[in-house]
C-alpha cells in the first residue's frame, strides 16, 4: 500500500532584516511591548519591487538541488498563499516557470496561515492514489505586502519568506503523512480579512482612503479562537491515532504568536522541549510558517519521530496533521 512521504525540505528568507529597534522607528512600539506580547525579535522584509513566486522560486530551486531531483520529474507543484503575485494566473504557474518545471501542473490554495498543511495533505492524497509520483508543496508569503506599518497593533506580527517540501510515495509501512483533521467556520470573516481588493469589494479610490487593502485583524478574538481551535485539533489528531504527549516527538505550531504557541502546548500537556519554535527570527509569515520552522529544525529530527503539525488562520481555518519523518 503507497504512503507519501516528505522526502525533502528547503526554504528561502530575504537578506533584509527589520528588528524591533528598527520598527520603533516608523510606529509607535518598543522591543519591550512587542516581545512580551507576540515573542518575535525581528522579521524577514522582501524590499525588491517583486512578488510572492520570487522567494518560491529560490526554495524550489533549493530543494531541487538538494534532493538531486530532475527539474522535469515533477509532476505537480501545489502553492498556498496568501499574497499571490496576481489575482491571475496562479503564483503557482509563475514558480513552475522560474524553477524550470516544464512537466509540472500548478495551482494555488488559499486557506490562510493553515495553507502548508492543507496542501500537504492534497499533495499526500496524490501521491497515495498513485496519480503523481513527486509534488512539491510551496508556500511563499509576502506578508509586508498586505500590512500597514502605521498600524502598531499588526505591523509587528508579519514577516516574509517561503519554504517547500517534495512529497513521494513509499511502501514502507508507519512512516509519512498518517492523518490530519480540518476545520473551516466563515463566520470568523469580520475577525480576520484584507476588505478591499476582491469581488465583494473592488478597488476604488475610496478603498484606498480607507486603508481597506491593508490586513484587519481583531487581536482578541483570533487569539481566543486560535488557542482554543489549535488545541482541540491537536488532541482530536492525538486521540484518533492512539497518541499522547509522551508519545509523540515533536509539535510544530504555526508561528502566528508565541503565547498563543505556549497556550496550545500547555493545554495540551507537551513540554515546552517538544515544541518547536522560530517566531523570533520570522514573525508570522503565515503558510510558510511550519515548514519554515521544520526546515529549521531538521537536523534535530531523525527517521520515525512522530510529529503533530498545527495551525490556525483566516477564514476561520485550523486543523493538524500527523506525520512520521523519513528524512
Amino acid at each position: 500500500m503507497l504512503n507519501a512521504k516528505i522526502s525533502g525540505i528547503a526554504s528561502y528568507v530575504p537578506d533584509d532584516i527589520l528588528d524591533n529597534e528598527m520598527l520603533s522607528k516608523m510606529v509607535d512600539t518598543n522591543d519591550e511591548w512587542i516581545t512580551t506580547r507576540v515573542g518575535i525579535k525581528e522579521r524577514r522584509i522582501l524590499k525588491e519591487d517583486v512578488g510572492s513566486s520570487f522567494m518560491g522560486i529560490k526554495a524550489v530551486k533549493k530543494l531541487l538541488e538538494e534532493t538531486a531531483t530532475p527539474a522535469e520529474d515533477v509532476e505537480l507543484l501545489i502553492c498556498a498563499t496568501s499574497n499571490p503575485d496576481y489575482r491571475f494566473p496562479s503564483t503557482g504557474s509563475i514558480i513552475c516557470e522560474g524553477a524550470g518545471l516544464k512537466n509540472a501542473y500548478a495551482y494555488d490554495i488559499q486557506a490562510a496561515c493553515a495553507g502548508f498543511i492543507v496542501a500537504l495533505e492534497d499533495a499526500a492524497a496524490y501521491v497515495k492514489s498513485g496519480l503523481r509520483k513527486k509534488v512539491i508543496v510551496v508556500a511563499t508569503e509576502k506578508m509586508s505586502s498586505m500590512v500597514n506599518y502605521n498600524d502598531r497593533a499588526t505591523c509587528p506580527l508579519f514577516g516574509d519568506g517561503a519554504a517547500c517540501v517534495l512529497v513521494e510515495p513509499t511502501t514502507e509501512e508507519g512512516v509519512g503523512v498518517i492523518d490530519a483533521v480540518f476545520h473551516v467556520d466563515g463566520r470568523g470573516l469580520e475577525h480576520l480579512v484584507m476588505w478591499g481588493g476582491g469581488s465583494a469589494k473592488p478597488t476604488t479610490q475610496q478603498t484606498l482612503d480607507n486603508g481597506d487593502h491593508y490586513l484587519f485583524q481583531d487581536g482578541r478574538n483570533v487569539y481566543k479562537n486560535a488557542v482554543t481551535d489549535m488545541y482541540t485539533a491537536t488532541v482530536d489528531v492525538l486521540n484518533r491515532n492512539g497518541l499522547t504527549a509522551e508519545t509523540i516527538d515533536y509539535l510544530v505550531p504555526h508561528q502566528a504568536n508565541l503565547r498563543i504557541i505556549e497556550a496550545v502546548g500547555s493545554r495540551a500537556k507537551i513540554p515546552a522541549e517538544k515544541v518547536l519554535v522560530n517566531i523570533q527570527h520570522y514573525g508570522n509569515t503565515s503558510a510558510a510558517s511550519i515548514p519554515l520552522c521544520l526546515d529549521e529544525y531538521k537536523d534535530k529530527l531523525k527517521k520515525g519521530d512522530k510529529i503533530i503539525l498545527t495551525a490556525f488562520g483566516a477564514g476561520f481555518t485550523w486543523g493538524s496533521m500527523y506525520l512520521v519523518w523519513d528524512m
